[in-house]
């Protein structure tokens, strides 16, 4: 198998290209992360014979779409398929002024929540810094999105913990958000955890990081060790004193994603609950209406209860409700499980 050249950064493309001009390794890297080039034949600042000698034990690296499906909202779901076989999804959501992509950091998750379909598949490996940055240049040359040009989120919010994958989902970020390369902002980027506790403060003593949210999803210690078995080992009242100690920019709060149960965690009484919790944090909640799949038993809250959930929360700190979207094709948030069935694919 070859080896991919995304992922690396110019002090490894220096050194992996130590035997040629320094210059040469700033050409690559130029040609791989701002040119955005898909092939070694692209890489028109090398010359040909040089790029033929590279082309014998290396190649670009973009993942590969097995397949894609559409919704009628303009969601479109990815199914990648990785150098060695495996496959991971990717989520482009397009709206009117912006679009947003939610990535994979891992094949599967390891993390067993009980209302997600990811969770049934179990962890099958860690992404490369590379396979992460790649779904990010994939989607966006398919639908000509440059971030200097029109608002672009990525949101680490698909398959996988990406605080299980803390080094890779960094130099990630870092190759996403240098000004040289890809160009987006660390505003723009989010990373999104369960709750492991000792990464959060790792990720707080990075330089450059994507900003946090963390899944709640529960108002007590019971309800959530229920929900998130996670819980067992870093307890709620660890989780909030993580929450409390992070390093904030000024710019920056925390988000809290909470997703709403019908008649698990969705009362009144939750919603208080959840105010006492995180309502001395700089923050906001975002409510996300449980997306229904295969094999989990749990109901989506009509829309009434989810109102009556943000209003109570919405008088103590900013909190929104997620519009679902891609549900129809398993593109949601906790449908990513690499369905294929029932499907409207594209081509």
């Amino acid at each position: 198998m070859l080896a991919a050249l995304i992922g690396l950064d110019e002090a490894d493309l220096r050194a992996r290209f130590a035997a040629e001009p320094a210059y040469r390794a700033r050409q690559l890297y130029l040609a791989l992360y701002s040119q955005r080039v898909q092939t070694i034949d692209n890489i028109t600042t090398w010359p040909t014979a040089l790029r033929k000698q590279l082309a014998e034990s290396a190649e670009v690296g973009w993942p590969q779409v097995a397949s894609e499906f559409a919704s009628p909202d303009g969601t479109r779901r990815y199914l990648l398929r990785l150098p060695d076989g495996k496959t991971v999804e990717t989520v482009l959501m397009p709206e009117e002024t912006r679009d947003t992509i939610c990535i994979s950091s891992q094949v599967g998750c390891p993390v067993d929540c009980r209302f997600c379909l990811t969770a049934l598949m179990g962890l099958e490996r860690n992404l490369t810094a590379g396979e992460i940055v790649g779904q990010v240049l994939l989607v966006a040359a398919r639908h000509g999105m440059t971030p200097r040009l029109r608002q672009m989120n990525v949101v680490m919010m698909g398959q996988g913990e990406p605080l299980l994958n803390l080094a890779n989902v960094v130099k990630a970020t870092r190759l996403l958000t240098d000004p040289e390369g890809m160009g987006m902002s660390e505003r723009r980027i989010t990373v999104s955890t369960s709750g492991i506790v000792p990464k959060m403060a790792e990720l707080g003593q990075e330089k450059i990081r994507p900003k946090l949210a963390i899944s709640l999803n529960a108002s007590s210690e019971e309800q959530r060790r229920e929900l998130m078995p996670i819980t067992k080992k870093y307890h709620l009242k660890d989780l909030m004193e993580a929450c409390c100690a992070y390093p904030l920019r000024s710019w920056e709060r925390l988000t809290f994603e909470y997703v709403l149960l019908g008649g698990v965690n969705d009362s009144d009484a939750d919603a208080r609950r959840v105010v006492k919790l995180v309502g001395g944090l700089k923050c906001k909640v975002n409510l996300i209406a449980f997306n229904p799949g295969p094999g989990i038993d749990y109901e989506t809250p009509a829309a009434e209860r989810v109102e009556a959930f943000r209003k109570i929360v919405g008088r103590v700190i900013p909190c929104f409700v997620r519009r679902p979207r891609g549900r129809d094709i398993y593109a949601a948030c906790g449908q990513l499980k690499r369905m294929e069935e029932a499907l409207v694919q594209v081509g």
